[in-house]
């Protein structure tokens, strides 16, 4: 997410649109929800109609596509399009279903974090050929086909969860050496 010189509210503060959202305690875990590949397929849904053709790819990624795995209850969802920073070419069409932008970071990959109408969710969105799609895929993949490494994830994310975090992003970070593990092995 940019600069390693900056603190992680500076980083958040170039890059989100509006407030960054301070959560000043632990992260809050849910078991696993049957309902989470249902919310997914209502969105993918939305986010097709939404955008036609120009929805390259619309996959349920994060924890919440793991059946089994406890998860923020938020889900993850990876968009690709044509070119992420030509926004005029996708948002008007997201933001008319109700999607509001609130993440913009040309400096990692163009991503940019959309957020959804009804559902807590997180909508990354990419160009496409972006690895950063392959790696999120291949990630939730491994924790789906590997039963070691999903439990190796969910113990680490769970004693992180338990700290105290000023900002969501600085418990997503404290998981990264566990990603690259998992991916790795």
């Amino acid at each position: 997410m940019g600069d390693a010189t900056k603190t992680t509210e500076e980083r958040l503060r170039e890059v989100t649109i509006g407030e960054p959202q301070r959560i000043d305690g632990p992260i809050r875990l849910a078991e696993a929800d049957p309902r989470w590949p249902l919310l997914f397929a209502r969105e993918a849904a939305r986010i097709r109609a939404a955008l036609g053709a120009d929805a390259l790819l619309v996959e349920h990624v994060g924890s919440t596509a793991v059946p089994g795995l406890a998860a923020k209850p938020i889900l993850d969802i990876v968009l690709a399009v044509a070119d992420a920073a030509d926004e005029a070419a996708w948002l008007p069409r997201l933001e008319a279903a109700g999607y509001v932008l609130r993440l913009r970071e040309p400096d990692w990959l163009e991503h940019r974090l959309v957020k959804g109408p009804e559902t807590d969710l997180n909508l990354h969105v990419f160009s496409a050929g972006c690895p950063e799609i392959d790696r999120m895929i291949a990630f939730r993949d491994r924790l789906r086909a590997d039963a070691a490494a999903r439990a190796a994830y969910e113990a680490k994310k769970r004693e992180l969860a338990a700290r105290s975090w000023r900002w969501v992003q600085e418990y997503a970070d404290a998981k990264s050496a566990i990603v690259a593990a998992i991916l790795g092995g």
